[in-house]
């Protein structure tokens, strides 16, 4: 299988951090964009693969293309067969928690739109701050409510939580989400130390 990435994405770091945790990365020939696309200009991101110009992109050995990083880690589950969606009732809670933390990275990446690409004399900032207000207040949920799922055993909201937040510090560190969430602070200083997580650090 191909896999088109790059190493700025959070949401191929998911991907990524996912191979390195169920053991599949060295079955995947991963391709980095060598430059990072834009919703103006999708640059190196394959088109051909994925019309709506976004990566991760992940080929199959019979050359059909799966994407959207939430479609292509729930197949490599499945063909890892390591269970990080659980079962039952806990399957829905780590659709749910895994779309919380996407819905993170989301609002992220709409603030660093915002003052990488739009002309400065255009910037909204009350827009931006709306953005921020999302996350903050999507952190203060999780802390109240996700901290036993973070804390258990490996799985698919721990994962993109890890990326989501890696991403808060690479593009908005001066935001300092550590102050106002010291039990997600924490369990992120740990989970930074697994060596999926090491290797796929954006810099």
């Amino acid at each position: 299988m191909k896999l088109y990435s790059s190493p700025l994405s959070p949401y191929a770091r998911k991907v990524s951090v996912l191979l390195h945790e169920t053991n599949l990365y060295e079955d995947v020939e991963v391709i980095m964009a060598p430059t990072p696309g834009t919703p103006l200009n999708p640059g190196d991101y394959p088109i051909k693969h994925n019309p709506l110009g976004k990566i991760p992109v992940l080929i199959q050995n019979d050359g059909f293309a799966i994407y959207d990083s939430r479609v292509i880690c729930r197949y490599l589950d499945e063909l890892a067969g390591s269970n990080l969606y659980s079962e039952g009732s806990d399957h829905w809670k780590m659709m749910v928690l895994e779309a919380t933390g996407e819905g993170v990275i989301d609002a992220a990446l709409l603030m660093s739109y915002e003052w990488r690409i739009r002309p400065e004399e255009l910037r909204f900032p009350e827009w931006v701050e709306g953005q921020w207000s999302k996350i903050s207040r999507t952190l203060e949920t999780i802390e109240e409510r996700w901290m036993e799922e973070l804390y258990g055993k490996l799985n698919i909201g721990q994962i993109v939580l890890g990326c989501a937040l890696g991403y808060l510090d690479f593009r908005n560190s001066d935001r300092n989400w550590r102050d106002q969430n010291p039990l997600l602070a924490n369990w992120f200083k740990s989970f930074s130390e697994r060596e999926s997580m090491i290797k796929t650090a954006p810099n």
